[in-house]
């Protein structure tokens, strides 16, 4: 949990983002943000990501003066329709069956609050990926495998989601994890500190 040295705060539960910044190399604490993460009726999924990140910040920067708090927030998008966890396993086998042969955008938001000044970022990268024809029995034996029922989309690119995909097409493909690393490199530059000089 949080260092002494740490002006780096991490505003998620999830094990994915946290292996993701440890690759920065950089000091930081973490934090569980408790938010209501139900979208609003109509509200567009890029609208959605940047609201949840920036909210997920929000809420842990109100306990931590003089930190950088990083908030994340991604959904799936599949024929305009917004994708959330699924959940149980009969969801995740439904949602992977609809994807198969077919192409899912992933839009992950990231915001980046400096709690010393009251400044804040918020943007979104886009990643898409085409799945494999998959068939029934692939299906299940992935879900059965992997159980991603915490993952948008069905899948945990970490492990054995690789098998699922046909294609990946995006700029960075720690975005599809959970958390934009060359985008944060920016935002994090952009506020005083360099991943290069710690």
């Amino acid at each position: 949990m949080p260092r002494p040295d740490s002006r780096l705060v991490l505003a998620s539960g999830s094990r994915w983002r946290r292996q993701l910044l440890d690759r920065l190399g950089l000091p930081y604490a973490w934090v569980s943000p408790d938010i209501d993460e139900t979208p609003h009726p109509g509200e567009p999924p890029e609208s959605l990501v940047h609201r949840l990140a920036l909210s997920k910040a929000n809420r842990v920067a109100e306990n931590h003066p003089d930190h950088l708090v990083i908030g994340s927030d991604q959904v799936a998008v599949f024929d305009g329709e917004v994708l959330g966890k699924p959940g149980d396993s009969a969801t995740a086998c439904a949602q992977l069956m609809r994807f198969s042969g077919r192409r899912v955008t992933f839009l992950t938001g990231l915001a980046l609050i400096d709690t010393r000044n009251g400044r804040h970022r918020v943007c979104h990268e886009r990643y898409d990926v085409v799945f494999r024809q998959l068939s029934d029995a692939e299906i299940g034996h992935y879900v059965q495998h992997e159980q991603p029922l915490d993952s948008a989309g069905s899948f945990r690119m970490e492990g054995l989601g690789i098998a699922l995909f046909e294609k990946l097409e995006g700029d960075d493909p720690n975005t599809l994890i959970g958390l934009p690393l060359i985008r944060l490199c920016e935002l994090l530059r952009e506020a005083g500190l360099d991943p290069l000089r710690p």
